[in-house]
């Protein structure tokens, strides 16, 4: 059974694809296995998930990697056994009997209740069938499917265990979740470890701690990305290549606060449609003394802030409601349209703790926002416009695996959470559509997935290790321009209402910044590079020159560092190496007499010796460029006379 507060019918169940079907019947393995080991082990939700599965278990025994083996060698035996998979329906009252016994998810009657299996029998709808599924003497709720026997799970791995509260809930007890995968061959298995094991060495965390870009620091909070000097030249860099763009297609930089009135996200419908994923409002303060001195409760604050009988403030979950205000300012022109707004705005979002993951997954991030207000006529040239945006970031950066979904609303149309009429619906998703055939891109629809005010066109990437990231989106909105009233007059000197569109080509600087440091594992191409060339003098006897050479490139722009420590030549550059830095220039006796570099590269190795003009010269092309691979190739041998 899965832990998704949205449960899944028997219909969708019964559709699992053949591997999904694998991965939920090896978590039953997995569970045989842990009941085997540790008989009073109480068991929750064991679900198949995207790679693999995972069963959460209560046991006072910690477990740790080095029981990995033991339990996986516990499973083959299950394997071995080659156990039959049998379904059987029983009675609610026949499930909570076996629950209350201790019999389910368990390997037989034990002197305690199956506490969680209670709790979810408890959750299952009053007209659900019930069935339990048995291998072996193992016993245990669930809806299935599964493989008809364990022996086909044959490929398996124990890859990973964490904590985790029961049903997502932080309220809730805390567990241990047991990661693990299943594949229908030992082929595909040793592949995905594979990918594993180059995820790990790639993962932005590691990379990110080991190279000084960014932290997390408990006293400030979990989620919140703290830039230090080398990530935040990075996230510079990245700013200042989409400003360039921006600046040169018309787009005007405004700068919102990062606090608004609870009443601005109430009339755009954050505050209704994103309730949940948002920190608490900050009552006023006059009146939160009044109701402090009323002995007022909490529900009361909240309650009073809801049906605004007190004002208060929130921290900003979106940026379009001050960009909308800034709109709303001045009067305007058909002539005037589109306007751009754009701006680097952070926005907090309150994830639970269970679901934050480094520079991917935050609670405080920056948003490469803007937003344009336009003319109908005016739609498919912009969305064209902010579609050529994202494909310059991405192909600049050689991120070229990804896919382009659009996102619409419900099929049927009567999802409350979306907003407005159904004929502007119509009207935005008939509009992403065309600019996308028009354009020649292949893409997938999907109902469901629009933002409440309007749908979408989302760049999905694939990573360096097969993950998929939704990072650009482009979004067509009739409905907030509506919410706030917003006009333009029109050549019939009436007034109109504009149209919006919602873009942000990195999504978020956080989670992009993570996906580049695994993208390029950390050896950024040297635009990018916090250091991009380290002077290396062999001794001190050449430092006057070596300090030259760092001068001319200190002020050709370059960041470049002086290493002037007593270490040994060999040291220097592998010190270098280690910190991934692009260039390295050795600088001896005879290059200083000459006036030379001897040019080393981080992947390349030994590139050759030139002038520091010419190194200079050549460094600065290939920043300027915003290239990917080294300009400068190795020096190729001089040919031998031939006789």
């Amino acid at each position: 059974m899965s832990e998704s507060k949205e449960r899944k019918t028997l219909e969708e169940r019964n559709q699992a694809s053949d591997l999904e079907r694998l991965r939920h019947s090896c978590a039953h393995v997995c569970a045989t296995a842990i009941c085997r080991l540790w008989p009073e082990a109480q068991l929750a939700a064991g679900p198949a998930v995207e790679n693999g599965f995972y069963y959460d278990i209560e046991l006072d025994h910690n477990i740790s990697s080095d029981e990995f083996d033991l339990i996986e060698e516990e499973m083959k035996k299950v394997v071995k056994e080659n156990q039959p998979f049998v379904r059987t329906t029983v009675t609610r009252a026949e499930a909570m009997d076996m629950a209350q016994r201790g019999e389910l998810g368990s390997v037989g009657p034990r002197s305690v209740p199956s506490k969680y299996k209670v709790d979810l029998l408890n959750r299952i709808p009053e007209d659900e069938e019930i069935s339990i599924y048995r291998n072996g003497d193992f016993t245990d709720l669930c809806a299935g499917p599964h493989v008809a026997r364990t022996g086909n799970c044959k490929a398996l791995k124990i890859i990973s265990v964490a904590s985790a509260y029961y049903q997502g809930d932080a309220s809730g007890p805390r567990l241990q979740r047991v990661y693990g995968t299943c594949f229908p061959n030992r082929t595909q298995l040793d592949e995905h470890l594979a990918r594993l094991e180059e995820a790990r060495k790639r993962d932005h965390r590691k990379l990110g701690r080991e190279m000084g870009l960014f932290t997390i620091d408990e006293m400030v909070g979990q989620g919140l990305i703290l830039w230090k000097p080398k990530g935040a030249i990075i996230r510079r860099e990245l700013q200042d290549f989409i400003t360039e763009e921006l600046d040169r297609i018309g787009y005007s930089q405004v700068y919102t606060p990062n606090i608004g009135k609870l009443d601005l996200y109430m009339t755009s419908g954050h505050w209704d449609h994103y309730k949940e994923s948002q920190f608490p409002p900050i009552p006023d303060p006059d009146d939160f003394r009044k109701l402090r001195d009323e002995n007022a409760s909490c529900a009361d604050l909240f309650n009073a802030l809801d049906s605004k009988t007190i004002s208060g403030f929130m921290l900003k979950p979106m940026n379009c409601p001050h960009h909308i205000r800034i709109y709303a300012s001045d009067p305007h022109s058909y002539r005037d349209l589109p306007v751009r707004l754009a701006e680097f705005g952070t926005v907090y979002r309150w994830e639970q703790s269970g679901e934050l993951g480094g520079m991917t997954r935050v609670r405080g991030f920056t948003q490469d926002d803007a937003h344009i207000f336009c003319r109908p006529d005016q739609i498919k040239q912009e969305v064209q416009q902010c579609i050529g945006i994202v494909k310059h970031i991405l192909g600049t950066l050689q991120m070229n695996d990804y896919r382009v979904r659009l996102s619409l609303r419900d099929k049927e149309f009567k999802d409350p959470k979306y907003v407005g009429s159904l004929e502007n619906w119509q009207l935005s998703e008939q509009a992403l559509r065309e600019v996308l055939q028009e354009n020649g891109f292949e893409f997938t629809e999907a109902e469901n997935e629009a933002a409440f005010y309007g749908p979408k066109i989302d760049f999905i990437v694939r990573d360096v290790i097969g993950r998929d990231w939704q990072l650009g989106t482009v979004q067509v909105d009739y409905n907030l321009p509506e919410r706030f009233e917003l006009t333009y007059t029109g050549a019939d000197n009436k007034p109109h209402r504009p149209v919006m569109i919602h873009r942000a080509p990195f999504g978020s600087m956080e989670r992009f910044t993570g996906l580049l440091i695994e993208h390029f594992a950390g050896k950024f191409p040297t635009w990018l590079a916090p250091e991009q060339v380290r002077v290396l003098p062999i001794s001190d006897k050449v430092a006057d020159f070596a300090r030259e050479v760092y001068d001319k490139l200190a002020n050709r722009g370059v960041r470049v560092k002086l290493d002037a420590d007593p270490d040994k030549i060999g040291a220097k550059i592998r010190n270098a190496r280690l910190d991934r830095v692009p260039y390295m220039l050795v600088v001896g006796h005879r290059e200083a007499e000459q006036g030379l570099v001897s040019v080393r590269h981080r992947d390349l190795d030994v590139i050759g010796t030139m002038s520091v003009d010419d190194f200079v010269s050549n460094i600065v092309q290939e920043i300027e460029k915003r290239l990917i691979a080294p300009a400068m190739a190795p020096q190729q041998p001089e040919s031998a006379s031939q006789n």
